[in-house]
């Protein structure tokens, strides 16, 4: 288990945030890459906070997804944005929890004094992912590329097998396992005793509270509106996965996706593929005064955990939020909201019962007493990644930004936002509302 967690010195406010609205992949942002919705969402963020773009001198993006033609994100952004091309830029990776680690890397650079005005986010479009060639087919073409005579160039490709010329998708399952994240979650729905009606249960709730947190206008401000290339003749305005009309009686009529027969987990308590960007400012606390910019609340703490993704791959956010809340010196009861990474309802609920269990505080992570029961009504308030949709490297950003909106709303001191994420890794982070 990692020992950081932010670096004690000046605060981090995230004075400003924005997203795309998340789309089913495939659907109307499938005409951009991952960089067109970081640098739309980027460039009008910069403009909505009224920051003169001079002032900004870093920022930390990143995407999970790759893309074929663009690797580095985090700076390609800044040189397709009104941003100067002197601002300094890195891409990051942690797979689900991506802007997660680009918000405490800013954090991070805030609070040791090299940065004082940064923007942090992620992206990701599945529509846009790369397909692979085989090795014996790339090899072939390399080869070939060497090739000094059109002769040689046809020897490079005389080995190979019909089967070596199919497509390559993007790899799904964990490497250590050979597992899928939805067989993974399945397992865990099965070790844990999480029935199929609470998972449908949670996944209706989500629908419900997302479409509720829509009509009541609460993402209003949080999410922009995007012209729908090539003929930019529609605007994509709002997230199209939530279901207002969502009831028990159709998510219980699905079929399981990953195992036919036993299963629990299928498409309506899962998180879909999704296409969308989000970003965030964070500005050192006095440079927000002196910039007359109202912070929307501070990065308090934050913990990185990670286990054997041969046990229960989705439980990393069990074993990093006791740390995060330890670094914090706060409980989870001074919680005013929780806000879940919903990947699969299955996941969100084992990680619940893990963090009520005394046997899991003692057995896994050596604390006498367990970390405590979450009260249903601070947890994921506005709906999560099951209806809003799951877009892997913008949704850290979006929790954040969800989270602080909403905390004050209710006046509240404290969130904790958890994350789980492939190769067997978890994140939390803990929240301070503005006049904490």
């Amino acid at each position: 288990m990692a020992n950081n967690g932010q670096t004690r010195g000046r605060r981090a406010a995230v004075v400003a945030g924005l997203r795309t609205p998340f789309v089913k992949a495939g659907g109307d942002f499938r005409d951009l890459s991952a960089v067109d919705l970081g640098a739309l969402v980027v460039n009008e963020l910069i403009a909505r906070s009224g920051i003169p773009a001079g002032e900004f001198d870093m920022l930390a993006f990143g995407q999970v997804v790759p893309s074929p033609l663009a690797t580095l994100i985090g700076r390609e952004i800044v040189l397709r944005t009104s941003l100067p091309r002197s601002v300094e830029a890195h891409t990051a990776a942690r797979a689900c929890a991506t802007s997660i680690q680009t918000a405490t890397d800013a954090a991070d650079q805030i609070a040791l004094g090299n940065h004082a005005v940064a923007i942090a986010g992620g992206a990701d479009s599945i529509s846009d992912a790369g397909i692979f060639v085989s090795r014996p087919l790339a090899q072939a073409l390399a080869e070939a590329s060497r090739a000094k005579t059109l002769v040689d160039r046809v020897k490079a490709f005389a080995g190979l097998k019909p089967r070596d010329l199919a497509p390559v998708p993007p790899a799904l399952n964990e490497p250590t396992t050979g597992l899928s994240m939805g067989q993974s979650a399945e397992r865990m729905a099965q070790q844990n005793g999480i029935s199929r009606e609470a998972q449908d249960a949670l996944a209706y709730q989500s629908h419900r509270r997302s479409a509720e947190a829509w009509a009541t206008g609460k993402f209003d401000v949080e999410v922009m509106h995007v012209a729908v290339p090539p003929r930019y003749e529609r605007v994509a305005a709002k997230d199209n996965i939530v279901r207002s009309d969502a009831t028990l009686d159709a998510l219980a009529a699905l079929k399981p996706v990953f195992d036919r027969k036993y299963g629990t987990i299928t498409a309506g308590n899962s998180s879909p593929l999704t296409d969308g960007a989000a970003a965030l400012i964070l500005v050192a606390e006095e440079k927000a005064k002196a910039l007359g910019l109202k912070p929307l609340g501070y990065v308090r703490a934050y913990a990185y955990a990670a286990l054997d993704p041969k046990d229960q791959l989705l439980q990393g956010p069990a074993y990093a939020a006791p740390v995060a809340l330890d670094r914090a010196g706060l409980t989870l009861q001074d919680m005013d909201l929780v806000d879940m990474h919903e990947a699969f309802a299955a996941q969100v609920l084992s990680n619940l019962q893990a963090f009520g269990s005394k046997k899991f505080a003692q057995e896994k992570l050596g604390r006498s007493q367990p970390l405590g029961e979450v009260d249903p009504a601070r947890l994921n308030v506005n709906g999560g990644s099951i209806a809003l949709g799951h877009p892997f490297g913008a949704t850290g950003a979006r929790m954040i930004h969800q989270t602080l909106r909403e905390l004050g709303r209710r006046k509240g001191a404290h969130a904790l936002i958890t994350v789980c994420a492939a190769g067997a890794v978890g994140a939390a982070l803990v929240l301070d509302g503005p006049e904490a």
